[in-house]
């Protein structure tokens, strides 16, 4: 299905510059080989941001019409290391309205090691966000919210906003009709669940939900039915990844667990953001149940068989597509 015309805004408070290093059979505390550096823009709502405008373009050129979805990519954004990030918002044609601060991003470091098909991440200390900042981009945030149809809140917190924000903005942009979908964790997540008013989309991975509830969830049913209680509270789609083993998103009309096909994986890094632009999308298609977790689902393996926050070609995407298993839960 097409999807209708539309318009998406993603909120990154701390976005990150990506360098990606291959080392295949890397060992810790010895001097090894790199086969390649790679460089990207990233952080959570710019990897949405990214997959969004790849999948509206995609569908645009398929359907033989007009612009089919319009993605608006906000946040705080160091203006040292800027560059990076404006020739992807560029390239993608995601309009970037972010606040520039002064200083640089952050620098997360993603260690690949093909062999295994294992990443290590280590993330370096970012900007604060002053009072100022915060206000400017609140300004900015209503001006661009005003006629959004979906709100994406993504990412951690940096130092200098209140663990609440995500729950805050959550209660105005739902009051006002917006459609918001949140991908969080600790206590931004934490803080959000607890709140009076749930985002409409919540998607953690398993270890962040147990965090945020604070108890472990063992077996699926367990997992199944803290789902549920956050849809008796107000959520309207909660979807819980599970690494390989898949994902279990569960709606009022019903729950399945998707497992995705297997893939070669070239980086891990993204893949939950990939399944969030895949759940969006769905909701703006008007797709089933089934059919969002499909997409979802493909559009997470589809992104890691890549570097950065990219989704493969149409008809690769079609045959993950044709390969997701799709089972009630």
């Amino acid at each position: 299905m097409t999807a209708r015309p539309g318009r998406v805004v993603t909120l990154t408070l701390n976005p990150a510059l990506d360098l990606t290093v291959r080392a295949d059979g890397w060992q810790r505390g010895q001097v090894n080989a790199g086969q390649d550096l790679h460089q990207t823009a990233g952080g959570k709502g710019v990897n949405v941001a990214s997959i969004l405008a790849d999948w509206s373009r995609a569908d645009r050129d398929r359907a033989g019409q007009g612009e089919t979805l319009s993605v608006t990519a906000t946040g705080l954004l160091g203006q040292d290391n800027a560059a990076p990030f404006e020739a992807l918002l560029r390239d993608k044609g995601v309009v970037d309205a972010f606040v520039r601060v002064n200083g640089a991003t952050r620098v997360g470091i993603k260690l690949v090691d093909g062999a295994a098909q294992e990443t290590t991440d280590i993330n370096l200390p970012g900007l604060s966000a002053t009072p100022d900042t915060l206000t400017e981009l609140g300004a900015v945030l209503t001006r661009l919210c005003a006629d959004a149809d979906v709100v994406v809140l993504a990412g951690s917190l940096p130092p200098g906003v209140p663990a609440d924000h995500y729950a805050t903005l959550t209660a105005g942009l739902r009051c006002a009709g917006v459609f918001v979908a949140l991908d969080t964790s600790g206590p931004a997540l934490t803080a959000a669940l607890a709140a009076p008013v749930l985002p409409d989309l919540i998607k953690p991975n398993i270890h962040e939900l147990e965090a945020a509830l604070g108890r472990p969830l063992t077996s699926d049913t367990g997992i199944l039915a803290a789902a549920r209680t956050l849809l008796e509270r107000g959520a309207r789609i909660v979807a819980v990844s599970q690494g390989e083993r898949g994902a279990l998103i569960v709606t009022d009309a019903g729950a399945v667990f998707a497992r995705p096909p297997r893939v070669t994986v070239v980086s891990t890094v993204g893949a939950g953001d990939a399944m969030v632009a895949g759940l969006v999308s769905a909701h703006l298609s008007g797709l089933s149940l089934k059919g969002a977790a499909r997409r979802a689902t493909a559009f997470s393996a589809g992104t890691i068989t890549r570097l950065g926050p990219h989704l493969p070609a149409p008809a690769e995407l079609a045959d993950l597509t044709a390969q997701v298993e799709v089972t009630p839960a």
